[in-house]
């Protein structure tokens, strides 16, 4: 059988869980834990087993639980039992469960009452019961025997202290009903953690073992040392009971009728008993599901309103209507068009952080990279020198000219004018390749129709592609006009007049001397030996380099002059993740301390291409590779007559002018042809071609055709949403079918309240129990430890002092001729200094009786 108490609970908690299951998630109910403290032999695996409703745990007088049982209910259709030491083994038998935990205690214990702070890990699966735990610990002792250690007291409470700690756990304080209750550890270690007895529930066993004459009565009715939930007496099997092998249906009923036929018992039957033990634990675990539930509530109701907006699409979703398909074409063709058009010219709104658009990459390639091509190409004194050399001395032939020749002029500025073709065609072949990759990304929105995807981009793609050549055909073009006739005309053009001075002032111009081009972190690459790399703040103006500790610029750590300075490409190490260009002086000068080069590291190519950018806007140029031929000899270079160096060096003049006018007009040509010839050209074809193409590429039915993913999405947003209601509707009948119990009122429960700051002291058997203690005194205590007769004579101070309701519940301990010694009134205006030891208090807040021949008893 099983706990009774919970039929109405368990299918509503079922249902929740199963709704929680549906949809994915845990339902984090987190439903408390149950333990039980007490001392050795009052009855706490027999308090459990009624819990549960089965006979599986060991029973024998002394000390039988030595290791704490973590007990884990699991509600299942099946009913069986698995260890954590036992894995992959159900135990059917539950003789074989008590079997198995006596063998896996001695296995670490002994067999002669050792104990372990190790758990036994059960679970049990039933029908029957709610998803909890249960924990059966050791009782408390205060004398070791057989193997135990000599501190098997505070062993055993500091395991105790581990578990009942925790404030989701409820505390089952077992008494047995013939020991004075006054001396129950049970009570004491639980007011230590439970001081407000919001969470301890005492429990009394064993009454029908009282002696004859003798009842309980003043305890379950909370009277003596009260408690906040108040006490319940149960009736236990005896071990004569579990011997003949009664089961726990045939115990349930003999408690029953015991509780009802007892004189000091019947008027209070209904609340004693295991039946009402589980109504009150159950009621607990009511309480704490309906504290979590408007949490629970709150985070389902976020989640449908999530939800709504993508649910009413698919509300009266149908895959195969033509009208839905027609119209979602229709919608995913405009949305494409309109992401490709923002990614291009950017948008304000939905502006991505995290990475560079399409446009913005783009235009990077129009104003960074591509004049950085442009200048790699173009600035090469020595080669350029030597070809015009030649050129002169081929115009004059076995003549020696005196006068500097236009065919030279023309000759050198054409192929200068040729070698542009290559970073012409470069710039183009990025922008395609930033094209495509724009292309793919917003196609990622259709992907719950991969065939429209993958032909959308196809159609868009080819067509690109197609651009492609006619741009790089009209970027051909004009480099073809440029040859096709040279403009010695041009308003820039300085002319053979001028071709002289310009010389001295060609390279001044450069940017305003102040001017901060570039800031940023960059990394300086040094050996080990010599410091290391180490990371720097950067500011590259128009005539230095500085870094500096920090971006605040207080400690500058270098400033580089940018005279004579020049950029080199460096091969990435083996071992690092960073790209890195170099610094070097053509004069052949340390650049930094002792380094002829220093090698600045950035993270990405990009940020290599935009410095050498920054670089070029400051005047400094990227290296040329030299290349010496056998037959190029120093003569013919640098041996010249002064009339070939005056030819030479004007027609150097003339060269540098006219190239600066044509890449200045193709700097500016390029980006404007690329983007009529292209990119404007696919933002047309894909607002007014591109549907007619996908209509025409094949049926719309296939065209159209869902994924896979995409229909499984659907499917599971459905199902969440219903889960979601259903939930939700399972919360609202578990509101409306539940009640919370208030926690019962504050009692005087002070009587316990000494124990907590002095929890070595522990009084000797036969002493009195701490009830005769005042709480309000923290000041010295006077007199010996025992006083055996105080009630003989008369001391100056009163032994029974403290608040009435003290001595009250203590005066009905049964041992006032033994109790502690007396201490220092709290009140002592209250009670006179010389009131005898034996007389009762002036005001009691709960007079009880006190009999006269109870004093007497011992243990």
């Amino acid at each position: 059988m099983g706990n009774r108490g919970m039929e109405d609970l368990i299918p509503l908690i079922n249902k929740l869980q199963d709704a929680f299951s549906s949809i994915g998630q845990s339902c984090n109910l987190d439903l408390p834990q149950i333990a039980v403290v007490g001392g050795q032999s009052a009855g706490k695996s027999s308090v459990l087993e009624n819990f549960v409703g089965r006979d599986f745990l060991p029973r024998g007088s002394g000390i039988v639980t030595r290791r704490p049982l973590i007990l884990q209910l699991c509600f299942n259709k099946a009913e069986y039992a698995e260890f954590l030491h036992c894995k992959g083994r159900k135990f059917v038998d539950f003789e074989e469960v008590r079997a198995e935990i006596e063998a896996e205690t001695d296995r670490i214990t002994g067999s002669n009452k050792g104990i372990s702070p190790i758990p036994i890990n059960l679970r049990v699966y039933s029908p029957n019961v709610l998803n909890l735990t249960l924990i059966d610990l050791p009782g408390m002792t205060k004398v070791a025997v057989g193997d135990q250690p000599l501190d098997i007291e505070h062993q055993i409470r500091d395991m105790l202290l581990q578990f009942i700690t925790k404030e989701s756990c409820l505390i089952l304080a077992v008494t047995p009903a013939n020991q004075d209750l006054a001396n129950s550890d049970a009570l004491k270690i639980a007011k230590e953690v439970d001081p407000q007895g919001l969470r301890t529930i005492g429990v009394i066993t064993k009454l029908d073992l009282m002696d004859e004459g003798t009842d309980a009565k003043d305890i379950l009715e909370n009277k003596l040392l009260p408690l906040r939930r108040g006490y319940i007496g149960v009736v236990n099997r005896s071990q004569k009971d579990i011997d003949g092998r009664k089961d726990i249906r045939a115990a349930l009923a003999a408690e029953r009728k015991f509780f009802l036929s007892h004189p000091g018992y019947r008027h209070m039957a209904e609340r004693m008993g295991t039946p009402h033990l589980q109504k009150q634990l159950n009621q607990q675990l009511t309480n704490h599901i309906r504290d979590t539930l408007p949490g629970l509530r709150s985070k389902l109701q976020s989640q449908v309103l999530s939800l709504e907006k993508e649910v009413e699409e698919y509300k009266n979703f149908r895959p195969d209507d033509p009208t839905r398909k027609t119209k979602a074409l229709l919608q995913m063709v405009q949305q494409f068009g309109v992401d490709f058009e923002k990614r291009i010219e950017g948008s304000g709104d939905q502006v991505d952080t995290a990475e560079l658009s399409g446009g913005a990459k783009i235009n990077r390639i129009f104003h960074e990279r591509f004049p950085f091509e442009l200048v790699k190409i173009v600035f090469d004194e020595k080669e350029l020198r030597r070809e015009i050399s030649h050129a002169i001395k081929n115009v004059h032939g076995v003549r020696t000219g005196l006068f500097t020749p236009d065919l030279a002029f023309e000759a050198i500025v054409k192929k200068q004018i040729i070698k542009l073709k290559e970073p012409c065609i470069k710039c183009i072949d990025l922008v395609i390749q930033e094209l495509i990759n724009t292309v793919r990304q917003c196609t990622n929105k259709l992907g719950s129709y991969p065939r429209l995807r993958e032909e959308t981009e196809r159609i868009v793609t080819t067509y690109v592609r197609e651009r492609e050549g006619k741009t790089k055909d009209q970027v051909m073009l004009l480099i073809d006009i440029e040859l096709s006739y040279i403009n010695t005309n041009h308003e820039d053009f300085i002319g053979f007049a001028n071709a002289q001075q310009r010389n001295t002032h060609q390279n001044k111009k450069r940017a305003i001397p102040n001017q901060v081009i570039r800031k940023g972190w960059l990394t300086i690459n040094i050996s080990i030996m010599k410091g290391g790399s180490k990371e720097y703040w950067f500011v590259l103006t128009a005539e230095s380099l500085s870094w500096y500790k920090d971006e605040e610029e207080k400690e500058k750590k270098y400033m580089l002059p940018l005279d004579n300075l020049k950029l080199r490409d460096v091969e990435k190490g083996f071992m690092s993740t960073k790209h890195v260009f170099g610094i070097f002086n053509t004069e052949s000068r340390n650049v930094y301390k002792d380094l002829r080069q220093i090698e600045l590291a950035c993270d990405t190519q990009e940020d290599v291409d935009s410095w050498k950018a920054s670089f070029l806007r400051a005047g400094v140029y990227p290296e040329k590779d030299q290349v010496d031929t056998e037959d190029t000899a120093p003569s013919e270079t640098f041996s010249m007559d002064p009339q070939l160096e005056r030819q030479v060096e004007t027609i150097r003049n003339l060269v540098d002018s006219y190239i600066g006018i044509v890449n200045k007009s193709i700097r500016d040509l390029m980006p404007k042809t690329i983007m009529h010839l292209m990119i404007n050209s696919a933002k047309d074809f894909i607002h007014s071609e591109l549907l007619a193409y996908l209509y025409s590429s094949g049926d719309q039915n296939s065209l159209m055709e869902e994924s896979a993913d995409q229909a499984q999405r659907r499917d599971e947003m459905l199902r969440m949403y219903h889960a979601l209601k259903e939930a939700l509707h399972i919360i609202g009948d578990i509101t409306t079918t539940t009640v919370t119990v208030p926690v019962p009122p504050p009692v005087n429960d002070s009587w316990m309240q000494e124990a907590s700051p002095t929890p070595q002291r522990r009084p000797p058997a036969a002493a009195a129990p701490p009830p005769s203690r005042p709480p309000a005194v923290s000041g010295p205590r006077p007199g010996p430890p025992l006083n055996p007769s105080p009630a003989f004579g008369g001391p100056p101070i009163p032994s029974r002092p403290g608040p009435p309701p003290i001595n009250a519940f203590g005066s009905n301990n049964h041992q006032d001729p033994f109790s502690a010694p007396p201490l220092i009134p709290s009140r002592p205006a209250r009670v006179p200094p010389g009131v005898p030891s034996r007389r009762p208090p002036g005001a009691p807040h709960r007079p009880t009786i006190i009999r006269p021949a109870e004093p007497s008893l011992l243990d």
